[in-house]
């Protein structure tokens, strides 16, 4: 009954860690560019996904699971879609605000429960549907663009590649976590973890590193003020891959949601941005496909 549970609080606090990531991404951007500040998401967070993998295995005493032929294709998948997610949100944030680059890139749940039906078998019951509706409802609100046909602008193009490629990040590594039959759920999450990551360093690390070395020396002069990005990151993809290992993905990602209020808290008090009263009324609806999933 208590892993049943568990999915929850360990996604508020994916939630929380991914913002503090993103604030420190963003920081990172002007100085490393957008995709210097995406490397240093997955380079700086590979040594913590590393050190959390030993700490699960010594605290759990469960072995670290051999890689099977599924478990290296879904991880793919995730790993991949992940960097373009990451790329397309900080692309978002520079068009927007913080708050509403977020928003954009949160269209993902809708698209999470197409994808999870469609590649896991993930079910989908009429509260799930409900959250969901709700869930974009809000989004729609908090994008000024929602309403008014502008989604064919650039901010809104970008923010939708992010919310795809997020999404098919999440069914990546819930699919790999489920590879690993047998495995307890903590142990599947962190070794799926550490696989992504150092896919991801080395994918995007050395496709930068042929193209502009100069980027990548960029990238490991900035090590200090790197440090906080890589290990929220870390942080961050540890609880959604812990998550996605008990519950399904289109639940996670719903109450994921949470993460907008924590973004709203930062805009305001980090960027001195302003939300309006409608786009206030998207962070209600947001709350109200919170409290549906967490009734599920």
């Amino acid at each position: 009954m208590v892993i049943e549970w568990l999915w929850i609080p360990v996604t508020v606090w994916a939630a929380f860690a991914q913002t503090v990531r993103n604030a420190a991404q963003r920081h990172l951007t002007a100085q490393l560019g957008t995709l210097g500040a995406t490397l240093v998401r997955f380079l700086y967070g590979l040594p913590f996904a590393a050190l959390w993998l030993v700490a699960v295995a010594a605290w759990s005493g469960a072995s670290v699971p051999a890689p099977n032929g599924a478990f290296l294709g879904w991880v793919a998948l995730g790993a991949v879609s992940q960097i373009g997610g990451t790329a397309f949100l900080l692309r978002t944030m520079q068009e927007r605000n913080f708050a509403l680059g977020v928003a954009y890139s949160k269209t993902e749940i809708l698209q999470v429960a197409v994808f999870g039906l469609a590649f896991l078998g993930d079910p989908l019951g009429p509260a799930s549907i409900a959250a969901v509706i709700c869930g974009t409802l809000g989004v729609l609100l908090l994008s000024p663009a929602g309403w008014s046909g502008g989604w064919a602008s650039r901010s809104a193009v970008l923010g939708l590649a992010s919310g795809a490629g997020f999404a098919l990040s999440a069914v990546g590594y819930r699919g790999a976590a489920l590879a690993l039959e047998g495995t307890p759920f903590l142990m599947a999450a962190a070794a799926t973890l550490l696989a992504a990551q150092i896919l991801q360093t080395f994918l995007l690390g050395g496709w930068m590193a042929a193209r502009d070395l100069a980027s990548v020396v960029r990238v490991l002069r900035a090590w200090r003020a790197s440090l906080l990005a890589g290990f929220m990151g870390a942080a961050a993809s540890a609880g959604w891959l812990t998550a996605f290992a008990i519950e399904p993905v289109v639940h996670v990602r719903t109450l994921g949601l949470v993460e907008l209020v924590f973004s709203y808290a930062v805009s305001r008090r980090l960027f001195r941005e302003k939300l309006s009263k409608r786009e206030l009324g998207g962070m209600a609806l947001l709350a109200l496909g919170v409290m549906l999933v967490l009734h599920l």
